[in-house]
């Protein structure tokens, strides 16, 4: 079993990382539609580029519940927590490098995205094999947990606050273009 979850861990790892890569030019692709505003990055902030890990993570969530949920009851709070360890890995390693070089790199950024993905789904391997994260209110704040962060990156999106995190540094406007 737990060779069967490294396999679904690998290619959730692979989908992540390939759908966000994709993500990150949707919303050009797709001329700012609302929909793709909303699940795509808008401009080049540090939020925006949490959304890119964020919406493949949770749709692919969505199916792998219904695969993986039988088998592994601490599913949701798991996918949960190894998640929010991602997302919060892109801004700490982000905004400490570039406070260290007083500049940003763009190859550094893309592979800060590809690291915060890998920990995502090498967390949620070791989290889900040992069991961890079972009870039954924990599942209910993990689907509570994953649904919130989907509302907060789409409204934020659209009402961002003027803050650095959704701050575009190249152009310092905040959120979707109007």
């Amino acid at each position: 079993m737990r060779r069967r979850l490294f396999w679904w861990e690998l290619g959730g790892f692979l989908f992540a990382a390939a759908a966000g890569t994709l993500l990150h030019f949707t919303n050009d692709w797709c001329g700012g539609s609302t929909f793709a505003a909303a699940v795509s990055a808008v401009n080049e902030s540090t939020w925006e580029h949490m959304k890119l890990l964020f919406f493949p993570v949770f749709f692919l969530s969505v199916g792998q519940v219904c695969f993986l949920g039988r088998n592994y009851p601490n599913f949701l709070a798991v996918r949960a927590a190894a998640l929010t360890a991602g997302l919060a890995a892109i801004p700490v390693l982000y905004y400490t490098y570039t406070g260290v070089l007083g500049r940003h790199i763009q190859w550094v950024d893309v592979l800060i995205f590809f690291l915060a993905a890998a920990w995502v789904f090498h967390l949620d391997f070791r989290l889900l094999s040992a069991g961890r994260l079972g009870g039954g209110w924990q599942q209910v704040l993990g689907l509570l947990a994953l649904w919130g962060l989907a509302f907060l990156f789409v409204y934020f999106t659209f009402y961002p606050p003027q803050l650095a995190l959704w701050r575009d540094p190249a152009t310092g406007l905040y959120g979707a273009a109007p």
